[in-house]
């Protein structure tokens, strides 16, 4: 009997196989992975100061722990070179291997921005666990980080250094942070309370150059102005990764196209978490991945499944100003309705008719989260 197949070894493959095993114990599974294929949670990486943590910690089980755990084959450190929908197969060192079915959990790539200078090398991203080991052991020693990006992963890293006892710096071309997710008010809440930490903002410039200058690194920003950091940390975003899967003839878009039982255009061929398409969107958080690992997991196993999100409030993890929000969905047209209270910011976006389509709540006004959830119209 050909296995399914999985590639990719990060909370999307892992928790899809896991949910896969309660229903199917038999079927032989392979995992095909380019890390070691331990378990650890990726959202933990951005807190993982905070929490006490090391990098080695963070990995709660190795690749045999998970291969019994699963009753699978894991091959680590592997490269699949190509896809084959016609002949069911995949290449992996130039060898073909059959699959029943394949699961595409491959994740998405940091963006990087394509600096010059001397230093451009020795900019880090952090993605998976091997890349925050990287980052800590840069940290050793060090004192200034420089990070490039004030989204939600550049935020989270910003809080989590600061725990550190490191001296930030963040730079972004917006004006202001998060400026994708939430509404000014609550935005403006989050950069005030992370500058009473110590954070420094530099909005409206980019970074165009990454020099050596001694053991530190200078950044040339286009304003013409300078800043030296020990370490520089890009997080300006991620980007699906499509190209097995267009090599193979599968439509990609801004991810792998899937349906709603998370096929591709390729007959049993699937594909899960960051690098996946689903209902035109491509949501790289937790509760959209889990949702998406059950209802695949029920088709594999031969039920009759639908992908059918519930309301998936984001929580952002920034201690120095807690924030929770669920964003409209895009083309919804509406306002938001903002209250600045001693609990927080309450932000609620209503549609002429005073429906809720979304919210951004920080500080305790947090706690509104679940009872806010239950009056959302389905987007």
């Amino acid at each position: 009997m050909s296995p399914l197949i999985i590639i990719g070894s990060g909370l999307a493959g892992f928790t899809l196989a896991r949910e896969w095993r309660k229903l199917d114990s038999a079927t032989p599974l392979h995992i095909f992975t380019a890390d070691d294929g331990g378990f650890y949670s990726k959202p933990m990486l951005s807190n993982a100061m905070a929490g006490g943590k090391t990098a080695a910690q963070l990995a709660t089980k190795t690749a045999a722990q998970m291969a019994q755990e699963l009753n699978a084959e894991i091959h680590a450190h592997t490269l699949i070179s190509a896809i084959h929908p016609e002949r069911r197969s995949i290449t992996e060192n130039g060898k073909e291997i059959a699959y029943s079915r394949l699961v595409l959990a491959k994740g998405a790539d940091p963006i990087r921005l394509p600096l010059q200078g001397s230093g451009a090398d020795a900019i880090l991203s952090v993605n998976n666990l091997d890349d925050y080991t990287r980052f800590r052991a840069a940290l050793e020693g060090k004192k200034r980080v420089a990070i490039l990006g004030g989204g939600l992963i550049g935020c989270e890293f910003a809080n989590d250094l600061l725990a550190g006892g490191f001296s930030v710096d963040v730079i972004d071309p917006g004006t202001r942070p998060l400026a994708a997710l939430l509404p000014a008010e609550a935005s403006l809440k989050l950069q005030e309370a992370l500058g009473r930490q110590g954070v420094n903002w530099h909005f409206g410039v980019k970074a165009e150059a990454v020099e050596r200058s001694g053991n530190a690194l200078q950044l040339r920003l286009s304003d013409g102005s300078a800043l030296e950091a020990d370490v520089v940390l890009s997080a300006i975003g991620l980007r699906s990764r499509t190209t097995l899967a267009a090599a193979a003839g599968i439509q990609v878009n801004r991810g792998i196209v899937v349906d709603n039982r998370l096929q591709t255009s390729a007959p049993d061929i699937y594909a899960i978490g960051d690098c996946a398409e689903a209902q035109g969107k491509v949501l790289p958080y937790v509760m959209p991945l889990m949702q998406q690992a059950r209802t695949l997991a029920k088709v594999l196993a031969g039920s009759e499944a639908e992908l059918s999100y519930p309301v998936m409030p984001v929580v952002i993890k920034t201690p120095a100003c807690p924030i929770t929000v669920c964003p409209p969905a895009l083309g919804v047209e509406g306002q938001w309705k903002v209250e600045s209270t001693p609990a927080g910011v309450r932000a609620l976006f209503i549609d002429s008719a005073e429906r809720l389509h979304g919210f951004a709540l920080s500080e305790k006004a947090t706690a509104e989260k679940n009872s806010l959830a239950q009056q959302l119209i389905p987007s």
